[in-house]
């Protein structure tokens, strides 16, 4: 099981950002960095990690930074 650490340094991997740029309570459209690749590179985490396959459609309609955590719950 990932901690929450590991979980926002994943995210922070994926948006090319530094650990203390990432915020659970931020809006993922207040990133730049936040566009189909790393979507994409967000899908690739679920799977590989998690063993969950989920839609682009599915992830867009997450807002926050703590949305992504929770989906990577096991």
């Amino acid at each position: 099981m990932m901690t929450k650490q590991e979980k926002i340094e994943s995210i922070a991997e994926i948006l090319d950002l530094e650990v203390e740029d990432i915020k659970e309570d931020a809006v993922l459209e207040e990133y730049e960095e936040w566009d189909s690749v790393a979507i994409l590179s967000f899908i690739a985490l679920l799977d590989e990690k998690f063993g969950k396959a989920v839609k682009g459609a599915e992830i867009r309609k997450l807002t926050t930074v703590k949305d992504l955590m929770d989906m990577m719950e096991e």
